[in-house]
């Protein structure tokens, strides 16, 4: 079962993910092709409704041209 935590640490991710695409002005599917994940797959990690694994989020990482840490890194994200 996911704790509350987790489906909020997850969603964090997702809004990171977002906000750094759109800062470099990329589409979901741009960089879902650019990490290797379909497009349904990519959108389920943004709007934080799948947990991604950590090859994946490295991937995704990889392909914004930032480290791994930088993108897990969600302590400045509100949720409200």
């Amino acid at each position: 079962m996911k704790t509350s935590k987790h489906k909020n640490i997850v969603s964090k991710i997702g809004m990171k993910i977002k906000l750094l695409r759109n800062m470099q002005g990329l589409t979901q599917d741009e960089l879902a092709e650019k990490s290797d994940l379909s497009a349904t797959a990519f959108g389920a990690i943004e709007r934080g409704t799948s947990a991604a694994g950590i090859d994946t989020l490295e991937r995704i990482a990889i392909a914004l041209g930032i480290e791994l840490k930088e993108l897990v890194d969600v302590s400045k994200i509100d949720l409200d």
